[in-house]
């Protein structure tokens, strides 16, 4: 659909307001001399403690015509002093968190879903998501280091590096003022959109250098931080964005992190049960007529992606993408977990789980004894939902509808009806919403540099969403790493060291 068609959908959900507990509303200068000095001490990965002063600046609304300022509004932090030394941070790359889980909306400095912020959003632990709380560490495993598995440390971490953090509120599915909703898709990606227009359009006044923006997200926020990174300088959000006032500047990031994030979406399903369809719920197999025929629609939507495998893999398929994925990230994040582990601990969790064989100080297993080790957590349709429970089919509700079925399966599913059809305004917002739409189609203003990590025991989306946007990337010549935790639940966040250290290379920045 084109732009200007995209548009014309816009005022259904842009169309409340919020209150203005923001400030600047109306201008899209960034107020250079409106901050206040602080100082907080961050733990780093390695475990010394640093004493970070730094500017802040709180609700700068980013838009002109804010819909929610609330909700539309940034944080800027920019370091002066790291330990007593006097930092120059005026041209640091810039740190770009996004604090939004569930779909829902988030402000600078409001809780966030695991992995994309500070805290878990009670969206994300509620009874509606239930798979996206973090899975329980097993008492064998090593201690993480500090700030493992809490993305709001990345923030710090940048922040004690020398980094110039930027975080972004944005509308969500659960925004509704006088009975209209007004945060339904693609609201969330068009305000951080446009929060990356205002950094650009305001080079040289707010700190930082928005030539090396660096996204981070988890779960819902892992699909924006892709997004922010795969559908840079699309005409297909320019509309929108016109709707609410950004800036007319740029949207560009040099790179994104991305942690279990919930994409792709309209192939969701079917890739749960490539993945999970002989796995039980409760002790018990889901739908296994249903579960075929979504696994087969799988196998026909994997084909049509023809990618291929690192290494001399070749093209990964759903007939061979169990033992890509068993051989190239399972059973290596397995080794390393195991060989963390005193060989007293190690006999232990081996006895635990005889899955596993472990000879030649390597793990081994199949990939049905590795799927029961870490079971389901949905049921089928295992997003698009008969009862539209999960945060997915509110993600595509309109103006005066909670919650739609964005595929025609689950609306079949769920009504029984074989020639009912989706929405007509809905398979537009799916593929807008999707990172794989714009590297499918080689977006030359996408993000060249990409850190992607999931644990191994998330079970709240298949394994392949990852790992399809690691091999895209890959195939198009981007920088990808791509690790996997093994018993990592979703929001797992292991290495924060290592992302720190990352964001360095490819930025060539150091505070020395």
């Amino acid at each position: 659909m084109a732009a200007t068609a995209a548009g014309a959908t816009a005022a259904m959900y842009y169309g409340g307001t919020q209150g203005a507990a923001a400030t600047t509303v109306g201008t899209l200068t960034f107020p250079k001399d409106s901050y206040t000095t602080k100082v907080k001490i961050v733990t780093t990965a390695g475990g010394a403690k640093k004493s970070v002063t730094y500017r802040l600046w709180e609700n700068i609304v980013y838009v002109a015509n804010p819909v929610a300022p609330t909700y539309q509004c940034l944080n800027v932090e920019q370091p002066v002093e790291i330990d007593g030394q006097t930092v120059d941070a005026s041209h640091a790359p810039i740190f770009f968190s996004i604090p939004l889980g569930g779909f829902n909306s988030g402000t600078p400095a409001g809780r966030t879903n695991p992995g994309g912020g500070s805290s878990p959003s009670p969206s994300d632990s509620s009874s509606a998501d239930p798979s996206s709380t973090p899975t329980a560490t097993p008492t064998t495993r090593p201690p993480l280091p500090p700030g493992a598995g809490d993305q709001g440390d990345n923030s710090a971490l940048a922040l004690a590096a020398g980094y110039v953090v930027v975080t972004s509120g944005a509308r969500g599915r659960e925004n509704v003022k006088d009975g209209k909703y007004y945060g339904k898709a693609p609201a969330a990606l068009v305000d951080l959109k446009a929060a990356l227009r205002y950094i650009h359009k305001n080079r040289g006044v707010l700190p930082g250098n928005p030539s090396r923006i660096i996204t981070n997200g988890g779960s819902a926020g892992g699909n924006f931080s892709s997004m922010m990174g795969a559908s840079a300088g699309s005409p297909l959000f320019d509309s929108y964005l016109r709707e609410i006032g950004a800036a007319d500047a740029s949207d560009a990031v040099f790179a994104s992190a991305v942690f279990c994030p919930i994409i792709d979406l309209g192939n969701a399903d079917k890739a749960y049960e490539w993945m999970f369809g002989q796995a039980k719920l409760n002790g018990e197999l889901v739908d296994q007529t249903a579960s075929k025929q979504l696994t087969a629609q799988f196998a026909e939507y994997q084909a049509s992606l023809r990618l291929h495998g690192v290494g001399r893999f070749g093209r990964v398929t759903a007939a061979n993408y169990d033992r890509y994925l068993l051989e190239t990230y399972v059973q290596p994040a397995a080794t390393s977990h195991l060989r963390a582990l005193s060989e007293a601990d190690r006999t232990t969790y081996l006895t635990a789980n005889p899955f596993i064989k472990w000879a030649g100080d390597k793990a081994s297993f199949s990939w049905d004894g590795y799927i029961a080790h870490i079971a389901r957590s949905r049921s089928v349709p295992a997003f698009d939902d008969k009862a539209m429970a999960q945060p997915e089919p509110g993600y595509f509700g309109d103006e005066t509808h909670n919650s739609r079925h964005f595929t025609n399966f689950g609306l079949r599913y769920a009504t029984g009806d074989k020639t009912a059809t989706i929405d007509r305004d809905i398979p537009h917002k799916v593929r807008l919403t999707n990172p794989m739409t714009y590297l499918e189609e080689r977006n030359p203003r996408r993000a060249r540099h990409w850190w992607l990590r999931i644990g191994t025991s998330d079970t709240t989306h298949s394994l392949t969403a990852i790992t399809n946007l690691a091999l895209k990337t890959q195939n198009l010549g981007d920088d990808v790493n791509l690790k996997m935790y093994w018993d990592g639940g979703h929001g797992a966040n292991e290495d924060p060291g290592d992302l720190i250290k990352w964001m360095g290379d490819i930025t060539g920045y150091t505070i020395g």
